[in-house]
């Protein structure tokens, strides 16, 4: 009840926020009004909110909303292929530009979490932010050996409204689902599952702390690619310490034209770094939006922010790659084997019509320039025939496939030329080379015959098994015959129509008889002298035929 109590209050502050800045229209078209009971005239628009811009009113509906929002503004920021670009700018802003949290809270929670003063971890600590995000906000301090870190902590009461607006964000998904067809195209109830999993994942900094650990190794050997080294000992669930540096984020243009950086150079390790992560490593970044990455001197690329990260499994990088080749070559049948074996077709999938779309899809890509080729479109278009066909997607690919279009929507703006789809085949195919090396062949065949080998192992005592169940008379066989029983029940309704029929035909035939026969003799028929019996068998006929009309219409067949 008492959750239930500050979904409704959150639901109040979603309606008064999105009043207050002049979208009251939405709220009027939605059912919010009538969860609350409240009329919209009780909100107030703000003065001036009719003199804002619309992307400047929606960052501030959705600064006022709080973390989850946030979340969802940054990721919307990196959408360029489907938000008018004055939008777009605004929810750039929402990387670093959040109201901070204040000084004394900062120094409460440190001192909790860490069980020490904040003077005696720090020799020195800023008391004004570097920084403010969704989730939390970041620090410089000097520790007392004289390294310079940067310390992230994280919001009062975050964790506690994000779950309660994660919920509320499930019932607008089932709601969507529900009434629009582009809420099911692209399997909102799934994306906003995926995308609650990994937020309730941030709000843990030791995960985080060693995610960053994980990636590290993974450029341990590449100079261009920096991820900087975290101080566990003063760290904790809401408090990360890590090394602090100094660069260019990658959505500050300006900064990085006065610095002379070379952005097509930046876009190009950008993306095979994240590629490495995808083909090679099977760990990624998820959330490469601006706001996570920084260019240091020499374009050397530094990751920031791993609390969502993605995981792809040996099958699902080599299915992956075959798919990205397939759509490259242009392989309708390699399309449809990749993702066949990925696991996301039903056995009563039409294969034949699902042949035809994916035909569909090549033709609309065939003799386009691979520089030309959006990979953001090719999930998009993916997904869309998976819906059709009520395919499901595993919330790997759905991650992978919001990281690709977050990625592709980054790099574009560095150097709009670049091809995704064309960096991306290389790996692809190295990870194929690498699939059928003899080493690695005879690996999998030998774990192949290992896996039906133990099968044959198993076999007899399963059999036995099996032959004991049935002597005990305890095999049951459930046997499914589909539509059988709409089959059986027409059969029953004609069946009891062609017996009320006859009931009615031979009552009938029966009063006929009677009253010819009294015709004839001139008098009316008795039964045992005094009796009627035309009056009798009418009475008992109608009582059986109410009888059985009545048995009929409660059967609910007739």
């Amino acid at each position: 009840m008492r959750r239930r109590i500050r979904q409704l209050q959150r639901y109040r502050d979603i309606v008064i926020a999105l009043v207050r800045h002049g979208f009251g229209f939405l709220v009027e078209e939605s059912d919010l009004l009538q969860r609350l009971r409240i009329p919209i005239r009780r909100f107030r628009l703000e003065d001036d909110a009719d003199r804002k811009s619309l992307g400047l009113r929606i960052r501030n509906v959705v600064e006022e909303l709080g973390p989850t929002f946030i979340k969802l503004g940054q990721i919307a920021s990196t959408r360029s292929d489907l938000l008018p670009d004055d939008i777009v700018k605004e929810l750039e802003k929402l990387q670093d530009h959040v109201k901070p949290i204040p000084s004394y809270q900062v120094k409460e929670i440190i001192e909790a979490e860490l069980g020490q003063n904040i003077e005696t971890v720090f020799s020195y600590f800023e008391q004004e932010s570097l920084a403010a995000a969704s989730i939390g906000q970041v620090h410089l301090g000097v520790l007392h050996t004289g390294e310079r870190v940067a310390v992230k902590i994280q919001r009062p009461q975050a964790a506690d409204s994000i779950r309660i607006d994660l919920d509320i964000l499930a019932d607008l998904a089932v709601l969507a689902e529900r009434r629009f067809a582009w809420a099911r195209r692209i399997q909102m109830e799934v994306l906003v599952a995926e995308f609650g999993n990994s937020l309730l994942n941030e709000l843990d900094y030791t995960k985080e702390a060693r995610n960053a650990e994980k990636i590290a190794e993974q450029f341990k050997h590449i100079a261009h690619i920096f991820v900087p080294p975290t101080y566990r000992a003063y760290s904790s669930r809401k408090v990360m310490t890590m090394q602090y540096i100094e660069g260019v984020r990658l959505h500050q243009e300006d900064q990085l034209v006065a610095h002379g950086y070379d952005r097509a150079r930046i876009a190009n390790r950008l993306i095979q770094a994240l590629f490495h992560q995808i083909f090679v490593e099977g760990l990624f970044h998820a959330d490469p939006h601006p706001g996570n990455i920084v260019i240091l001197p020499g374009e050397v690329i530094a990751f920031l922010d791993f609390g969502m990260v993605g995981r792809l499994t040996e099958e699902m990088k080599f299915h992956f790659s075959s798919l990205i080749i397939a759509l490259m070559r242009q392989n309708t049948d390699g399309v449809i084997k990749a993702i066949y074996r990925i696991g996301l077709i039903d056995d009563d999938v039409d294969m034949s019509e699902l042949r035809l779309d994916i035909e569909g899809l090549r033709e609309q890509y065939f003799g386009v320039p691979l520089s030309q080729v959006s990979l953001g479109g090719i999930v998009n278009d993916l997904f869309e025939v998976a819906y059709k066909y009520h395919i499901r997607i595993p919330a790997d690919f759905i991650l992978l496939g919001k990281t690709l279009v977050t990625l592709e929507g980054v790099v574009m703006k560095l150097d709009p030329t670049i091809s995704i789809v064309k960096i991306a085949e290389p790996f692809g195919l190295q990870l194929l080379f690498e699939r059928l090396r003899p080493d690695n062949l005879s690996a999998s065949i030998f774990k192949d015959v290992t896996d039906y080998g133990q099968m044959l192992v198993n076999l007899p005592k399963q059999s036995r098994e099996l032959l004991t169940l049935i002597k005990k008379g305890k095999l049951h066989v459930n046997i499914s015959v589909p539509d059988a029983y709409d089959f059986l029940r027409k059969l029953d309704r004609i069946g009891n129509r062609i017996t009320f029929s006859i009931v009615l035909l031979s009552f009938s035939l029966m009063m006929m008889g009677l009253i010819i026969g009294s015709s004839i003799v001139g008098r009316r028929p008795y039964f045992l002298l005094t009796v009627p019996t035309i009056e009798v068998g009418f009475v008992l006929a109608s009582l059986m035929m109410l009888w059985l009309l009545f048995s009929i219409f409660r059967s609910g067949r007739f």
